[in-house]
């Protein structure tokens, strides 16, 4: 298998000294943080996790969080990112089907869920420390991380992304971004997410600046852009609309160091866009999956007006193309072909395969014009993105569906003008229930941003002639409903 040397171990190597990590008023070098990570890596083994098993994290975004990162790194550990916003039964759901181990958690989650060999943070860092070696080099094709994303079957998938597939995606950035030892990213994305778990790497592969923040804060962010203090961010249209909000009712503009805002998580509105350029904020949009490790596509901030709506061009080591298409302008599902393609999934989906004839098939519908710019026409088809956040509809359908008074159940997106979507629920039932009692019912197995903002009670849903429910009709029966 290739090798390449140990990201932290390497880094330290380089710019020991260099600032690597910045969290509520404390900083830490690239050396403070490696020694830091090989110390509790040792106390990890102490407490009988042993190299390259799998284990499943659950914190927030935390320097503690980063140090517990970094120390299974060291140990060459498959870490399976929880997401810390879904509800304990999805957590519960993951947390089993990736057959973790131990669960490594932040103590304010000992609660939500549990394993035979659940360690807190603080519990692993009063272990004593054992004789343990650190491997210099790592391979490539070893799963670093797995991350889970909501699948057309309601049941999540456990996405696995390699060493290669995280060097990748970070090298192909750094290509089309460029970098600059000075950088500063403001990480205000959970490190669980690969948005921000992305920016993690980056770091130690650019040696660059991680300013990190638990909760996002556009006070924070905005003034982190004005003065200089940050270089890059990564957002969606609504946390990007909030710290321009914030800039003009400040009066203030980016600083001429900051670089650029990397917006991802759906198209970003022409007015947004406007409001930003007034303010000499560059915006980057991008589009990609946790199948590809961040980053497929990425559009030029300069070409922002004059390719409106674009996703833009694959970036470097990417290819993509439109499934059927054999022309410009042509629709049909964006395959994706790189080496930050993932090779494939755990759990109840182990035996799938994300290629077809080498390509990934996105399940997004797009096109690409004459001058090779992506176009993303519609994420999924049925996908919902509020606020940046994939929701599938299968998903919310399956718990409704286990509500007794429910017999069928449909669910879509309608349009929210602070989320942008927000999913609303259509079900037939068998018997009275109010719309608090199946609101209920969903907050006991969905994280909050899943639950429907509105339920209708309808006579029956939308289906085609094979019997498939049509999701795109069921904003009809809303309007019927009014």
């Amino acid at each position: 298998m290739e090798q390449m040397p140990n990201w932290l171990m390497q880094r330290a190597y380089m710019t020991p000294h260099r600032e690597a990590l910045r969290f509520e008023g404390r900083s830490w070098t690239f050396r403070e943080l490696e020694q830091q990570a090989s110390r509790f890596a040792k106390k990890m083994v102490a407490c009988g996790i042993t190299p390259h098993a799998r284990v499943a994290l659950l914190g927030y975004s935390t320097a503690e969080f980063v140090q517990v990162i970094y120390a299974c790194m060291q140990l060459q550990l498959e870490m399976v990112m929880l997401n810390n916003r879904l509800s304990d039964e999805e957590l519960q759901y993951q947390l089993e089907d990736s057959e973790a181990t131990a669960l490594l958690i932040d103590a304010r989650f000992a609660d939500r869920v549990t394993h035979a060999n659940t360690w807190t943070f603080a519990r692993i860092a009063q272990a004593e420390e054992t004789d343990v070696t650190i491997s210099t080099t790592w391979q490539k094709e070893a799963t670093m991380t797995v991350m889970y994303t909501s699948g057309t079957t309601g049941f999540p998938k456990g996405v696995r992304q390699t060493v290669r597939n995280h060097e990748a995606s970070a090298l192909a950035s750094a290509l089309n971004l460029g970098v600059r030892p000075d950088d500063v990213w403001f990480c205000a994305t959970p490190i669980f997410h690969i948005s921000g778990f992305s920016t993690l790497t980056k770091s130690l592969l650019y040696g660059m600046t991680v300013d990190l923040y638990e909760k996002f804060d556009e006070t924070e962010a905005a003034l982190s852009i004005a003065s200089g203090r940050a270089t890059m961010i990564s957002v969606v249209a609504l946390t990007l609309s909030r710290i321009l909000t914030v800039m003009e009712q400040r009066q203030l503009t980016a600083h001429p160091r900051f670089v650029t805002m990397l917006a991802g998580g759906g198209p970003i509105p022409r007015t947004f866009l406007e409001r930003a350029q007034a303010l000499n904020v560059p915006v980057a949009q991008t589009y990609g999956m946790t199948e590809t490790a961040s980053q497929t596509t990425t559009l030029q901030a300069e070409e922002a007006f004059t390719k409106l709506g674009s996703a833009g061009k694959p970036l470097f080591f990417n290819t993509v193309r439109i499934d059927g298409a054999t022309k410009p302008g042509e629709e049909g599902e964006i395959c994706i072909q790189g080496p930050h393609v993932t090779p494939g999934y755990i759990g109840r989906f182990a035996d799938r395969s994300p290629l077809n004839n080498g390509w990934l098939h996105s399940g997004d519908i797009g096109y690409i014009d004459e001058d090779g710019y992506l176009f993303v026409v519609d994420r999924r088809a049925d996908l919902i993105i509020s606020g940046g956040e994939n929701i599938y509809p299968a998903q919310i359908e399956n718990v409704l569906h286990s509500h007794p008074a429910v017999v069928e159940a449909g669910v879509c997106g309608v349009a929210d003008a602070q989320w942008g979507q927000v999913p609303a629920a259509f079900v037939v039932v068998k018997e009275q229930v109010s719309e608090e009692q199946l609101r209920a019912h969903c907050l006991q197995k969905l994280a909050r941003y899943k639950v429907p903002k509105a339920f209708y009670i309808v006579e029956e849903l939308p289906r085609n002639g094979a019997n498939k429910l049509m999701r795109r009709k069921l904003i009809d029966l809303q309007k019927d409903s009014e």
